[in-house]
């Protein structure tokens, strides 16, 4: 369920709240496939099933890279900044991978708004993200993000 702001005024409003959390995606092959493809990286415990099951998480598994550019999508499940003429993706301050995300696995993100504070012409927020995975005792990524929203 997304949260929906007009314009930074609404936006710093926000800052210290709870965003919910994103549906479930599946994290298939072909997806850790066509991310092989795209980024050079075809390391066989992603991309070779025979090899990976033999290997030490008994299946293929997610780029660790993957499953933090799948922060994208699950975020803007999470929230909808109308009002703004630009939106960027400003980095990040901290990333974890506590667990492989094996493929077939579902994913989800629960993130919070820890901070928005103003820089020229905008704002800068700062999300505290966790993505999940479905049954599993810790979670694929711990991440902060920063994105900047300009008036």
């Amino acid at each position: 369920m997304s949260v929906t702001v007009n314009g930074i005024d609404e936006l710093k409003k926000l800052a210290g709240s709870d965003l919910g959390t994103s549906d479930w995606i599946e994290v298939t092959q072909e997806r850790i496939n066509t991310f092989a493809d795209a980024t050079g990286d075809h390391q066989w415990i992603h991309v070779d099933p025979e090899r990976a099951a033999e290997g030490p998480f008994g299946a293929p598994i997610a780029h660790g890279y993957l499953t933090l550019s799948l922060f994208i999508p699950l975020f803007t499940e999470l929230l909808d900044v109308q009002g703004v003429t630009t939106k960027v993706n400003y980095g990040l301050n901290k990333v974890r991978f506590p667990s492989p995300v094996k493929v077939g696995s579902r994913i989800r993100l629960i993130g919070k708004l820890a901070e928005v504070e103003e820089v020229p012409g905008g704002v800068q927020i700062t999300v505290d993200g966790t993505i999940e995975i479905e049954g599993a005792a810790k979670p694929a990524a711990v991440l902060q993000s920063l994105s900047r929203f300009y008036a």
